[in-house]
């Protein structure tokens, strides 16, 4: 059984393999990302705050259908604790807080587009296969 393992065969440098699956390595950081942005309701936080630069919590509340007050809350904590969007709060009465997308939110939009063609070219390529 242990001869069709056929990559354990291959010699690979400790100092490659760490490259890829070390700590530090290239898995643990995509792994963070997807850590980062897992959830329902993330990634449809992220683009409308990348479509507006900056909304209050009541709009994203009505832009984004099906999201309930607690859920949209929890999101929102979590992005702001990843770094990946600012909360400002204006000390008023009613209280106003508005949020928008960091510095780092803004990197990552390219990536989610990214993710976003490949998805699309993805489908495309998959439903070509099927028709053949």
């Amino acid at each position: 059984m242990n001869e069709s393992i056929t990559h354990l065969k291959v010699p690979v440098a400790p100092e490659q393999r760490d490259a890829c699956l070390g700590v530090d390595g290239s898995v643990a950081h995509v792994s963070n990302v997807i850590h980062m942005i897992s959830g329902r309701w993330k990634l449809p936080i992220l683009f409308r705050l990348f479509a507006e630069p900056s909304m209050r919590t009541l709009q994203l509340l009505r832009d984004i259908p099906g999201i309930s007050q607690k859920m949209l809350t929890q999101h929102l904590r979590e992005l702001e604790e990843n770094g990946l969007i600012a909360r400002t709060d204006f000390g008023e009465q009613p209280p106003r807080v508005q949020y928008c997308l960091t510095e780092s939110g803004r990197l990552l939009m390219p990536v989610l587009m990214a993710a976003r063609e490949f998805s699309r070219a993805h489908s495309a390529n998959n439903d070509d296969s099927v028709n053949v």
